[in-house]
């Protein structure tokens, strides 16, 4: 792992100055994907007990290992927002930077007196993100929200199951992450519109909706025709032929031969020129009604083979096809490797561990893992000093409890 002051690349985002006060998942990765492309973050975190995250799931002497790859190119500051020292601390260092993120239940970040609105009367250029369940406005604002609760309203998890099953939820907090997403695109938004007019703004992103702009043509279709598509398993219902189809050693192949050419191909490459040739399956709405017969077929082939040997024959013909990976897979695959996503740190006591490599890539300016996620408050004092506190000054704080730092 090289160190910081190794890379004089400059980054998509230097000089960028960004706050995060949110916890877990959603305001995190969306400060996360800003610091890996140069952006200066500052993590406020519980002097004590730090960001719940640092817990969570497998740890690796003490410290969960998804830390790691969450709050990698971050600073920490051991702070406790709930003291007026703390809550001024906060506002003098938004007078300095561009962009705040919090996702607080709505209402918390008032009744610290930081309220957004106010934060930006001092610095009519700060730009602040506020992510939660259901947003800041409406009837439900109040409610607590979490991705799965997000995923669920969203429209998500009606959709992940066979049909007549249980719904079940996808293995990772999506909602989450595309909250976090959506936030960071309405930060890039907002530093063009700053751009202009030299003003900041607040945006305001909730779970669900981060979900529900996902949910492709759920809402037309229910307006035009009343329709409410059900889950269809490892279908893609009104698209035809897509699905998984069982190999003969036990695994699936995900075959999209939904394309009209495509088709064909696919067709010839499993011997029923009679399907390849059918005009009434030319195109996708005639493949829709016949999709029963068409995956029947298709299995029918897969079936009598191993998954790399229908993989390989796929790629031969240019049908769109894998396998279903799971981690083992993903960290033994070349394409991974050559594309820079499994990424090599070393921590602190000289291990090794692969965390997931930067997106997207930039030809100029691309996103780079600077240094390792901070230990609790371990840069409280810098960050302290910088703003001009004293040495005594801090250390009354620390006595207070009202700051912390790594010993």
């Amino acid at each position: 792992m090289k160190p910081l002051e190794s890379f004089s690349q400059v980054s998509a985002l230097s000089g960028l100055k960004v706050l995060e006060l949110g916890q877990l998942i959603a305001g995190p990765f969306a400060a996360k994907t800003l610091a890996d492309f140069g952006a200066e973050v500052i993590k406020f975190e519980a002097p004590e007990s730090g960001d719940p995250l640092r817990k969570w799931r497998m740890l690796k002497d003490g410290t969960s290992v998804w830390w790691q790859a969450q709050s990698r190119n971050k600073r920490s500051l051991a702070l406790d927002l709930r003291t007026p020292e703390g809550q001024g601390i906060v506002r003098q260092l938004a007078n300095e930077a561009d962009v705040l993120i919090e996702n607080f239940r709505p209402g918390t970040m008032e009744g610290w007196g930081l309220s957004p609105d106010d934060l930006i009367a001092q610095n009519p250029k700060l730009i602040v993100l506020r992510i939660s369940g259901y947003g800041q406005t409406g009837p439900y604002r109040n409610r607590l929200g979490f991705g799965v609760i997000g995923e669920a309203m969203g429209g998500l998890r009606h959709l992940t199951a066979e049909p007549g099953r249980v719904p079940v939820r996808v293995g990772v907090s999506i909602g989450d992450t595309l909250s976090a997403l959506h936030g960071v695109i309405g930060i890039l938004l907002a530093l063009q519109h700053r751009h202009v007019t030299g003003k900041g703004q607040v945006i305001d992103v909730a779970l669900y909706e981060s979900v529900f702009n996902c949910m492709e043509s759920l809402l037309p279709e229910y307006s035009a025709f009343g329709a409410v598509r059900g889950p269809s398993g490892s279908a893609l219902p009104g698209i035809a032929p897509t699905n998984a189809y069982r190999c003969k050693d036990g695994a699936y192949a995900l075959i999209a031969g939904n394309g009209d050419s495509i088709f064909k191909r696919l067709m010839t490459l499993i011997g029923r020129n009679d399907l390849a040739n059918d005009p009434m399956l030319a195109d996708n709405t005639g493949r829709v009604s016949r999709v029963e017969e068409l995956d029947q077929a298709i299995e029918s082939w897969t079936v009598n083979q191993s998954v790399e040997d229908v993989l390989q024959a796929l790629e031969s013909a240019s049908v769109p096809a894998g396998k279903i990976y799971n981690i083992a897979d993903i960290a033994n695959d070349p394409h991974y490797a050559a594309r820079g996503m499994l990424q090599e740190i070393t921590l602190a006591d000289g291990s090794d561990l692969k965390v997931p490599g930067v997106v997207p890539k930039l030809s100029v300016t691309p996103g780079q893992h600077r240094r390792n996620a901070p230990d609790l408050g371990q840069d409280t004092d810098a960050i302290l000093r910088e703003m001009g506190l004293s040495s005594e000054q801090i250390q009354k704080l620390k006595t207070s409890g009202i700051v912390g730092a790594k010993s």
